[in-house]
């Protein structure tokens, strides 16, 4: 037990080196599977880096529930939780810095547009290029495409997942009101609208390469809409796992209207996604 004025020290933990290991087996079953191998490695490094997760936060939530940690100790949790954020928010950045360069100053580039020898780059690399976006590129490289509308699928799980933030933000004012049963039914719509979400974007995926000949080979318009809404989605799926989690340890009757960091650490990842989905929507449908 901790108390407001002992400075708490983690005890010996196996969980890292575990993770190591199976993070090294996951990319190295990877590795081999890019170059002609079996999937069994991987699938090996996948299955003991999930044992390793369920057992390392099964040991925090208990240490948790028993009182170990001391006040510090939250703060520590809050400023991990804003660092890890900030982290998400420069991987996002970065892809969409790479649509900016790509609509902004490559395209018009290599159709002769700008300063510098732009014009002279369009002449000597690709004479007569007329650059539009969306672009596949001057070599046309995934050949007829057509791009995908923000109207339909698209304003549909923008809806899902603004609605899904105010049933978060629902549920986080029951649990700070001390009602636990309206979290986890708040919590329940949350996790049900977001994997809805997921389940969506997958039928989207479907008709951009079935209907649109829309792929990852199809330029870099085709790359960056794939990595942008892909990792995206891959956030939204693992947001709505760490929910149902939250939500399931609810009806254990965990939290407290003055304990549930946990919950608020998943909350704010919620908003983040979230954020991210409506930059996506406009600058990758609309604009």
């Amino acid at each position: 037990m901790s108390s407001p004025s002992t400075y708490y020290i983690p005890h010996e933990a196996k969980w890292p080196i575990v993770g190591s290991i199976a993070l090294f087996a996951f990319f190295a079953g990877f590795a081999f599977l890019l170059n002609g191998g079996g999937w069994i490695i991987m699938a090996l490094g996948a299955a003991l880096l999930i044992y390793m997760m369920v057992r390392w936060f099964g040991d925090v939530i208990t240490e948790s529930e028993n009182g170990t940690y001391s006040p510090q100790v939250d703060v520590s949790f809050r400023m991990a939780m804003m660092w890890f954020i900030f982290s998400e928010v420069m991987f996002f950045g970065a892809f969409f810095g790479a649509l900016f360069y790509a609509r902004v100053f490559s395209g018009p580039w290599l159709s002769g547009l700008g300063e510098g020898g732009a014009a002279a780059t369009n002449a000597v690399l690709w004479s007569g290029f007329d650059y539009v976006w969306p672009t596949n590129g001057p070599a046309a490289l995934g050949g007829e495409y057509a791009k995908m509308g923000w109207f339909g699928l698209p304003v549909i799980n923008t809806l899902i997942l603004l609605t899904s933030g105010v049933t978060c933000t629902i549920a986080h004012h029951a649990i700070k009101e001390g009602n636990r049963q309206k979290m986890v039914r708040w919590l329940l719509a949350t996790v049900v609208l977001g994997f809805l979400f997921v389940g969506l974007q997958a039928l989207e995926y479907w008709e951009a390469y079935s209907h649109l000949n829309l792929k990852l080979t199809t330029g870099i318009y085709g790359s960056t809409f794939f990595m942008l809404t892909g990792f995206h989605g891959f956030h939204v799926t693992m947001g709505a796992i760490i929910l149902l989690v939250v939500m399931l340890r609810g009806t254990r009757k965990h939290f407290s209207a003055t304990n549930h960091f946990a919950f608020e650490a998943a909350a704010w990842y919620w908003h983040f996604v979230d954020v991210v989905w409506l930059g996506l929507f406009i600058f990758v449908y609309i604009l």
